[in-house]
């Protein structure tokens, strides 16, 4: 020990005589205690997970339940043996957790995993194995994942590397955007880029996303839904099939919670993983636009009994996942694990994980993958109030951040209007996709559906107990394009390689009379015509919106429901689209436009106005408050009062039978006259003009019409 870093003891005497007291120890500051593998080392910080540079060396701190020892694995970079093997004494155990820290490492030196020995007994869900290097759960960043299509050399495992996070957020200020304000807009990050059309210098990255911030707020949306960004191995399912490279594109399938995706930055980032990405955030809050997250903690790569073992299953097996009685894997996901959400140990990485991103990369939301899983037992049966989920809603870190549910899992439960919510969780509100798709496209029995879901699904939704809770929406990643749904009748998945049997039957989609692309000239303004219909009535909708991107330029997937896989054109945004189909373009820039000028269509801002009720129904004539099966034609009138802008009255007309209709509207006190301000049967945006024959107008086929009392 040098003399300078030694501890000194001193004895304090009392001035009567007595005995002298032993007095606490004075640091001068932290030093080695032992020597394990050549390096000077101690106990460490147990409170802080995963690894951590530290002043003089790094924090490693790792935790099983039932381990029996731990050793920490030292690699050089990109090294597939490790040249130190450091095993945790007894003595730097407290409980469950191992902590210790390593004296003069360099962070930019090694890599590391962990080896965990431990009992072996399947049948108890106890599969230790001291020959596998564990990735550390609470890595944040991950080795050998930076290239994106690059197949690993077999036998490669995960390393982790530590991460100095030194980026400086400034005074910036997070949005904060209320929740019935927001026009959200799902993405994935590479598809969005990747095309040589993008036209940016840094194609599928952060980098190259951000460089699209302008064109962002010239449609107008305001926050943005990053498909999974957490690191996942696009090579893990990697196959080939009639010549063309399937792989892992979507990245519902994570490695590591807390790491960003490497291979979705422009530049390698060595120990400095996330500042694209901090920068990326940080330009978007800039400009006004949120970011949210869609996470994915309902099951891990790992897979089932098949499957990798890369790091939940060597540190407690039968507290991560669902193990049925005989030790095998529940398959909620459809993935071949379900995580063990409620346990203890599960729930404290989950809310941790979510927190951090908050804090560090200042995320304001997050979308939960199949989250009906997030709220089941160990047992698998759903929970009544799931520990998890009510935790997240009372979270302090996660006060303000945007929670969304993808209320239901791959097993059957559908909680749509019943997830577990204290308030304060929305949810996809997958009856407004499936009844405005049946409505549109003229299915008889489905007009009430439709207008109770334009008015905010207040039969799914109690106004007091579920503010703010739909999430409205008509595409997403899952399924098809908006130019799809009205370009096919049946999905066409045949280049996925399982004989068109994936993807979902079910789309309500139609074809408009041919299918697939048609030179056709009435087809194809029918289905532009469709399209709008469709923006039109989520942008009138109350809830809030979504809608994936490449829909405001006709993006196509030829067909294809479940593009998961396909890393090629088919996924990636076709750029040129947007001025071959500029006039779609226009009508979504016009619709988003018309939405934030008129608060009335996001919320109730009032009781009323001008004798009119908040909300109400209309067939072809005025106060039609239920509809019969044979009725195509929707009306609902909105209506409200605030002091700045006086009166607001929308009424929004739908006709999706196939000829026209003459329809009378309610009545406007005196002083005020009817103006249109949308007609989807047009096939370029008119003025907004006053309704010259006073209260009534015709309706022209498959359209939608809005007026604005004035």
């Amino acid at each position: 020990m040098d003399k300078e870093e030694k501890t000194v003891i001193r004895r304090s005497v009392p001035e009567d005589g007595g005995v002298p007291q032993l007095a606490l120890p004075r640091t001068i500051h932290l030093i080695p205690m032992d020597k394990i593998a050549g390096f000077d080392v101690r106990p460490g910080f147990y409170e802080i997970n995963g690894a951590t540079a530290i002043p003089g060396g790094v924090n490693f701190t790792i935790y099983s339940h039932g381990a029996t020892s731990i050793e920490l694995l030292l690699f050089k970079r990109e090294a597939q043996e490790p040249y130190a093997v450091l095993p945790f004494p007894d003595r730097y155990r407290i409980g469950n957790v191992y902590s210790m820290i390593v004296f003069k490492l360099d962070i930019e030196e090694f890599e590391y995993a962990y080896r965990v020995d431990g009992p072996y007994e399947p049948e108890k869900g106890l599969i230790f194995d001291r020959t596998k290097y564990l990735l550390d759960p609470f890595a944040k960043a991950v080795t050998g994942q930076s290239r994106w299509g690059t197949t690993v050399p077999k036998g490669q495992h995960y390393k982790a590397r530590v991460v100095r996070d030194d980026f400086d957020w400034g005074n910036m200020q997070r949005p904060l955007i209320p929740m019935e304000d927001l026009i959200i807009y799902e993405l994935h990050v590479r598809g969005f880029t990747r095309d040589a059309s993008s036209g940016v210098r840094n194609p599928g990255t952060f980098a190259g996303l951000m460089e699209k911030i302008p064109y962002l707020k010239s449609l107008g949306v305001n926050a943005i839904e990053l498909m999974p960004i957490f690191e996942f191995d696009e090579m893990q399912d990697y196959r080939v099939w009639e010549g063309r490279e399937l792989c892992n594109y979507w990245g519902y399938s994570t490695v590591s919670f807390f790491s960003p995706n490497t291979s979705y930055t422009a530049s390698t980032e060595y120990n400095r993983e996330g500042n694209e990405l901090k920068k990326l955030i940080w330009a978007l809050h800039r400009e006004g636009i949120e970011v949210y997250l869609d996470v994915v903690f309902n099951h891990t790569a790992e897979g089932n009994e098949m499957g990798p073992f890369f790091s939940f299953k060597g540190l407690d097996n039968n507290i991560y996942y669902l193990l049925t009685p005989d030790g095998s894997y529940y398959n909620f996901s459809g993935c071949g694990n379900t995580l063990n959400c409620n346990h203890p140990i599960v729930h404290q990485m989950i809310l941790s994980c979510l927190r951090y991103w908050v804090t560090t990369y200042r995320v304001d939301g997050f979308r939960f993958d199949l989250a009906s899983i997030l709220g089941r037992n160990e047992d698998g049966t759903p929970m009544n109030k799931p520990p998890l989920l009510q935790a997240m809603a009372f979270d302090p870190i996660l006060g303000d951040v945007k929670l969304i549910a993808e209320a239901w899992d791959a097993s059957g439960l559908y909680q749509v209007g019943s997830f577990p919510a204290w308030n304060r969780w929305a949810e996809w509100n997958g009856r407004y996709r499936d009844d405005i798709r049946r409505y549109l496209k003229g299915d008889a029995g489905v007009a009430q559906s439709a207008a109770l879901r334009i008015v905010g699904s207040r039969d799914i939704y109690e106004p007091n107990t579920r503010k703010n809770a739909s999430v409205n929406f008509i595409t997403c990643h899952d399924g098809f394009t908006l130019w799809d749904l009205y370009t096919y009748s049946e999905k066409h998945n045949e280049k996925n390689g399982w004989g068109n049997t994936d993807g979902a039957n079910d789309n309500n989609s139609w074809n408009c009379g041919v299918e697939g692309e048609t030179s056709d000239p009435r087809i194809n303004a029918l289905r532009r015509r469709m399209i709008r219909n469709a923006f039109a009535l989520l942008m009138c909708s109350r809830g809030f919106p979504m809608f994936l991107a490449g829909d405001e330029f006709g993006n196509t997937q030829f067909g294809n429901n479940n593009a998961y896989c396909q890393d090629n054109i088919t996924s990636w945004l076709d750029w040129n689209l947007l001025e071959k189909n500029k006039d779609i373009f226009t009508f979504f820039q016009y619709m988003i436009r018309f939405r934030k000028e008129h608060r009335v269509l996001r919320a109730n801002v009032s009781d009323g106005a001008c004798g009119l009720p908040d909300v109400s129904f209309h067939g072809v004539e005025p106060w039609h408050e239920h509809f019969e099966d044979h009725e195509r034609y929707v009306g609902v009138l909105f209506s409200g009062w605030e002091r700045d802008t006086g009166p607001q009255v929308i009424y929004v007309a739908s006709n999706a039978y196939w000829e026209e209709l003459r329809v009378n509207l309610p009545h406007l006190p005196a002083s005020m006259c009817w103006e249109l301000a949308a007609d989807t049967f047009e096939e370029e945006l008119l003025p907004v003009r006053k309704l010259t024959a006073g209260n009534s107008f015709t309706i022209r086929p498959r359209s939608v019409m809005i007026f604005v009392g004035r």
